[in-house]
């Protein structure tokens, strides 16, 4: 192929400055996703909270309706009449009313774990318990579980502490 002056000769291909602007425009896109992704990932560890929250008070509401029959039907229930531990609420109660003697009610299949806690910790230590005769104001653990926390301090992403859901 014989070329003449002033004319040129097409490649095909990219130059290095199109490469390079090219991967610019890249960076600047990932750049702009990776927050949004960090955000996306707190708000699912949020989602995740609320629900093992009310899983766990509704097994704590359930406990302690159980727990009142029994002591109706005759039973020897003591105390507040909630669990001792969250455990307890995997570990079941006998139900002692008459049409269902010697049956044991479950509550939870497991313990539903805190999902900004350690992940080294067993599930049922991941939360702060307060016990029936502390007050709200300052919830205190205690001889029974009437209610859980998340043991986060950190802040939600509504400026709420974890810890007060």
């Amino acid at each position: 192929m014989i070329l003449h002056p002033g004319s040129r000769r097409h490649s095909q291909g990219f130059t290095l400055i199109e490469l390079l602007v090219v991967m610019a425009i890249l960076g600047v896109l990932a750049a702009a996703v990776m927050p949004l992704g960090e955000t996306l990932l707190v708000a699912q560890k949020e989602r995740d909270l609320r629900r093992s929250l009310q899983e766990i008070r509704s097994a704590l509401d359930a406990y302690k309706k159980v727990s009142d029959q029994n002591a109706a039907a005759g039973g020897n229930t003591l105390g507040s009449g909630y669990p001792a531990t969250l455990q307890a609420l995997v570990d079941g109660q006998p139900d002692n009313r008459p049409q269902a003697r010697g049956k044991v009610v479950y509550f939870l299949r497991s313990v539903p774990r805190d999902p900004f806690a350690d992940p080294k910790l067993p599930a049922d230590q991941t939360w702060k318990l307060r016990s029936y005769a502390s007050s709200a104001a300052r919830p205190e653990p205690g001889a029974d579980v009437y209610d859980v926390h998340s043991s986060s301090t950190a802040t939600a992403l509504d400026g709420s502490s974890y810890a007060q859901w």
